[in-house]
């Protein structure tokens, strides 16, 4: 292949030629991500407008609706764009801005989840210290902590990535995504890149069992609470935070171990979807779902929102 240095554009994976499967791909997506937009900022406005909800946990919880709000729009617009006007081009510099963004998003999410989990630790298994050790200088300082290094992140991966030559300009993707990009490179500094990929891997998988090691803590703590009512009571905190991690895990695994083939390219756009949309999108719905706080002060939003326009009415 020729050494195309000078590309301008990427042309990037499509669902289907046929116009009405483009059609048909942009309106689910389209759904979905309404849905992910919406129940987003209702988590985000709900904790705002609340003051029993100004506490860590919550802060957090508004913190990762936040980063999910930033995450899906990274590659869902672009992918609907691509459908509805037939048209797979996308700018190298476009291109650089996605990966730059969801180099940026991906991670801080999982801090975010690691550091949710040492928030219910310190609740659970230390109830008396909470307020001392989860304050809110200590919150905001874990958090810019994690957007600190996100962002150092994100420069170290794209600059790893885009500082290589490229010999084709199609990616077999929805969206740029690093393997697939490093199968286009022409250079071996793409070994470089590899290389930080093989480290970012291993910091996901030391913040996974640092994680799995807390909730060991946690649930022994639990089982020795004396009421079945108690540990309900403790567990339910822990319940949807258990289960947006293990939904970031699951789809995260199902799309990293697919190998970057051409063969799988069908695959490839099953797993961006998967580790895309559907976290953002159900990650609001899980909080709500299974916190009767939350549930609650979206019920007073909603009815203070219907009320205002009954007034205005």
């Amino acid at each position: 292949m020729n050494n195309l240095t000078s590309i301008s554009t990427f042309l990037l994976l499509g669902f289907s030629e046929a116009r009405d499967l483009q059609i048909l791909h942009f309106s689910v997506f389209l759904i979905l991500y309404l849905m992910a937009v919406t129940g987003n900022l209702f988590i985000i406005v709900a904790i705002i407008v609340d003051n029993h909800l100004h506490i860590p946990m919550y802060f957090l919880l508004l913190t990762l609706a936040l980063i999910d709000l930033g995450f899906i729009s990274v590659i869902v617009p672009k992918s609907m764009a691509v459908s509805l006007m037939d048209d797979r081009s996308i700018t190298y510099s476009g291109c650089v801005a996605q990966v730059f963004l969801y180099i940026f998003f991906a991670p801080l999410d999982f801090i975010v989840l690691t550091i949710m989990a040492h928030d219910r630790h310190i609740a659970i298994c230390y109830p008396l210290e909470y307020e001392r050790i989860m304050h809110k200088g200590t919150c905001l300082e874990m958090v810019a902590k994690g957007w600190i290094v996100s962002i150092f992140y994100a420069i170290l991966h794209t600059g790893g990535t885009f500082a290589n030559s490229f010999c084709s300009n199609s990616i077999h993707q929805i969206f740029c995504e690093i393997p697939h990009l490093l199968r286009l490179s022409c250079s071996e500094i793409y070994l470089v890149e590899v290389g930080f990929l093989a480290l970012s891997c291993g910091v996901t998988l030391a913040c996974f069992i640092f994680i799995i090691v807390t909730y060991m803590k946690i649930f022994r703590t639990v089982l020795r609470i004396p009421s079945v009512h108690g540990q309900k009571k403790a567990l339910s905190t822990c319940i949807p935070h258990l289960t947006v991690v293990s939904l970031y895990v699951l789809t995260g695994v199902f799309a990293h171990v697919l190998p970057p083939s051409d063969a799988s390219s069908v695959l490839h756009a099953a797993s961006a979807v998967m580790y895309s949309i559907i976290p953002p999108t159900l990650n609001p719905f899980i909080y709500s779902m299974r916190n009767k706080e939350i549930k609650a002060a979206l019920w007073k939003l909603l009815r203070s929102v219907f009320s205002s326009k009954n007034i205005a009415f």
